[in-house]
């Protein structure tokens, strides 16, 4: 899943990355906002007790994933919009260095000391919004807003990584001048996919990316404008509330992206997902 984007972009090499544009300091303080809010009830398995974002891969939610993706683009202000167990999102960033250190603790003081280096260096900045348990993706950014610094802003689902140039999409996004940019993504088959030689099956590939159509990837970039168009207390979808309307309007731009995309929708995609982390080819892992 290597190659040229449709844009005109040379893609760059998720294991080194060498290739990276450096951002001006503007778009290094952009924020980027999570939709992290949702039920995921087609990962019942996992998410009855936490939501989708902290169903972890590699034994790290994929909401870090996604995270590290775009610090490693120079990214490190983060909004996780939460909602459905929003309480294990706050634990987990509460207690960030507990979680991912040895620690030791003086139950009499309350003394905490940390042992050993922190396998994971970070320096983000992340605020969490309850947008509540009902809310839909479109109301969940709307609210949001009041917390945005700047003009423009990002956007992304939690449930889903990649390997997207976010500086690509962010100078096509000023290039087009329009009010919201989306990346689109060729999507797997839901079936294999069979090569055939008469009643002779040639060859056979599972899942591959479909030569034709596209989806919404999520990797957004938006203008704080493009929201004027729904009301404050509006419960509407970034889908149909938001992008259908900005699509008529001739005001959303369209980012190709033809490398690596997946979706964690169900539990066969968790597997998927882990099964390449273990097998330490994982095309999102750009950090």
């Amino acid at each position: 899943m290597r190659g040229t984007d449709e844009t005109g972009g040379a893609k760059q090499d998720p294991a080194s990355m060498q290739g990276l544009r450096a951002i001006d300091k503007a778009s290094r303080e952009m924020q980027v906002v999570i939709l992290c809010g949702g039920m995921g009830t087609r990962l019942r398995e996992e998410t009855e007790f936490k939501p989708k974002p902290m169903v972890e891969i590699g034994g790290r939610p994929i909401l870090w994933h996604i995270m590290k993706h775009y610090e490693r683009h120079g990214f490190e202000k983060f909004l996780l919009c939460i909602g459905y167990r929003g309480e294990v999102i706050r634990d987990y960033f509460l207690n960030y260095q507990t979680h991912s250190r040895d620690f030791e603790i003086d139950l009499g003081t309350g003394k905490v000391e940390l042992l050993g280096s922190a396998d994971d260096d970070v320096r983000w900045s992340v605020r969490l919004q309850d947008t509540g348990v009902h809310q839909q993706t479109g109301a969940r950014v709307k609210a949001a807003i009041r917390y945005i610094d700047g003009d423009t802003f990002l956007v992304t689902y939690g449930d889903g990584v990649a390997d997207v140039d976010i500086t690509a999409v962010i100078d096509h996004h000023r290039r087009s001048g329009r009010l919201a940019t989306v990346t689109a993504v060729r999507p797997s088959s839901r079936f294999g996919e069979l090569g055939l030689d008469g009643d002779v099956v040639s060859s056979f590939q599972e899942k591959p990316q479909t030569a034709e159509g596209w989806i919404n990837g999520g990797f957004f970039v938006f203008e704080k404008r493009a929201f004027d168009l729904i009301d404050a207390d509006a419960n509407v979808s970034l889908e149909s509330g938001v992008l259908e309307i900005l699509a008529a309007q001739q005001q959303l731009s369209v980012y190709r992206h033809t490398g690596f995309w997946q979706c964690m929708d169900t539990y066969r995609e968790l597997c998927l997902l882990e099964d390449l982390w273990k097998s330490g080819q994982a095309p999102w892992k750009t950090w």
